[in-house]
């Protein structure tokens, strides 16, 4: 398969150049021997990485680009267009209006402003520094399960911060989060639909009642469970939370994700398109050649890769973002893969299990009488998973979250567990072959520690 896309690869790119003929013709010299040889070295050091585009791959966050978006973002690169200005990139500025528009659709913005970042946490910077222009002197919160970033993008930009506590379920706690409404003052609540560490789904709903009482703004951040607004098969609360995502001020996604993009590829969508005002700025050299809006005019950041924007229109152009289309029900495979693999280790004795997945996250544990016993035997799983080239995660719950699941001798901080992302589609398939290796792999740990 990868032939054929190469040689497709080479007539789109002898069309693309094709429109430029009418130029007086010109070589640049290349050494093009020196090239293949430092490209086969590149191929060498890249094996040194773990199989990320395998579905025995489930570990972190790492989905690989669907073939159109590598293509397209590959054929873009010869241009190598910078969407900060139109006229730095004309075809990849239009493009990226566009893939943007169709993100906001999913969420049920017809009117928003918004562009596409180097990733998730620039999109979550802009994000809550409209917040910070808009409430200079409220506190931003975050449940105290949400990313870590947003505690240091409010440093940077000098705006308050506090963390909400999480409830037993790692989502945050309505009831922490009204004390906290009624004793600060708030000025925006991030609300995380899909947790890093968890894949939770905080409680949109009981905090937009909360909203009507003390009229804080809502930022949404779903870099990692935003598609699955387009899944049908999610469990009633959590399909509830995303259908009213568009009640949100604003909204991050990262396409880089579960949007089947190469890094970095995140998006900011405001649901005032009036909020343009902050970015408003001078420059003195760039805006010239085009009254249409600039998308520099409306970012933080000042170059940015075309070619990103040129991948997303692509991919979305195959696989429109629809309910009941391609693209939905390949996130429905990973939804169904994690719950498929979820009940069979809640039914073996060997696992502990703490909340059933929202998304396509999985956290569990091996059994033990302590907190420092079954976070070394579950390091000691994670590297004999590995060898049998099944590659899961860590991730370290809060005592906080986790005594309230099990009885145990605490002697630790936290509790290191298993984390397994099933992001891909093939995962469903998968899933079986998984939990042969995983229950394999247990089998020879136990057993070593009962010998030592």
């Amino acid at each position: 398969m990868e032939k054929i896309l190469v040689q497709h690869f080479y007539e789109a790119l002898t069309r693309m150049f094709s429109g430029f003929d009418h130029l007086p013709e010109f070589f640049p010299e290349y050494d093009t021997d020196r090239i293949s040889a430092v490209l086969f070295k590149v191929a060498e050091r890249m094996k040194d990485n773990y199989p990320y585009h395998h579905p025995l791959y489930a570990g972190q966050m790492l989905k690989p680009p669907h073939p159109a978006a590598l293509l397209s973002y590959a054929l873009a690169m010869f241009i190598n267009p910078n969407n900060h200005a139109i006229d730095a990139g004309i075809a990849s500025s239009k493009m990226e209006k566009e893939a943007v528009s169709a993100l906001a659709a999913m969420f049920g913005w017809p009117t928003f402003l918004g562009h596409l970042t180097g990733g998730g946490t620039m999109a979550n910077l802009e994000a809550l520094w409209i917040s910070g222009k808009i409430h200079p002197d409220k506190l931003i919160v975050a449940s105290d399960q949400a990313h870590y970033t947003h505690k240091r993008i409010c440093e940077v930009l000098k705006t308050g911060f506090q963390s909400v506590p999480a409830d037993k379920n790692g989502t945050m706690d309505p009831a922490a989060l009204d004390h906290m409404l009624r004793t600060s003052s708030v000025g925006t609540v991030v609300v995380t639909l899909g947790t890093t560490g968890c894949g939770i789904i905080d409680p949109l709903p009981e905090i937009l009642e909360l909203q009507k009482a003390h009229g804080f703004r809502i930022h949404v951040d779903a870099a990692y469970g935003g598609y699955f607004k387009l899944a049908s098969n999610l469990d009633e609360k959590t399909a509830h939370a995303f259908d009213l995502m568009d009640r949100a001020d604003s909204i991050v996604v990262d396409p880089h994700k579960h949007g089947l993009q190469p890094y970095g590829c995140g998006c900011v969508l405001f649901k005032d398109p009036e909020v343009g005002k902050y970015y408003k700025h001078e420059s003195p050299y760039t805006y010239f050649t085009s009254n249409e809006l600039h998308l520099g005019e409306i970012s933080l950041e000042c170059s940015r890769a075309g070619a990103s924007s040129v991948a997303l229109w692509a991919t979305q152009q195959y696989l429109p973002l629809i309910k009941g289309g391609e693209f939905a029900k390949a996130l429905e495979k990973s939804r169904s893969a994690a719950v498929k693999i979820f009940d069979r280790i809640r039914s073996r004795n060997e696992f502990m299990t703490f909340f059933p997945p929202d998304l396509d996250i999985l956290v569990f544990s091996l059994k033990g009488s302590s907190s420092a016993e079954i976070s070394h035997l579950n390091r000691r799983l994670f590297d004999q998973c590995a060898r049998s080239d099944l590659h899961l995660a860590l991730l370290t719950l809060p005592k906080a979250i986790a005594e309230q699941h099990h009885d145990l001798e605490w002697n630790s901080d936290g509790l290191v567990c298993l984390r397994s992302c099933l992001m891909k589609p093939e995962h469903e398939d998968w899933a079986e072959r998984i939990m042969i290796i995983l229950l394999e792999s247990v089998s020879v740990v136990l057993k070593r520690a009962v010998n030592t």
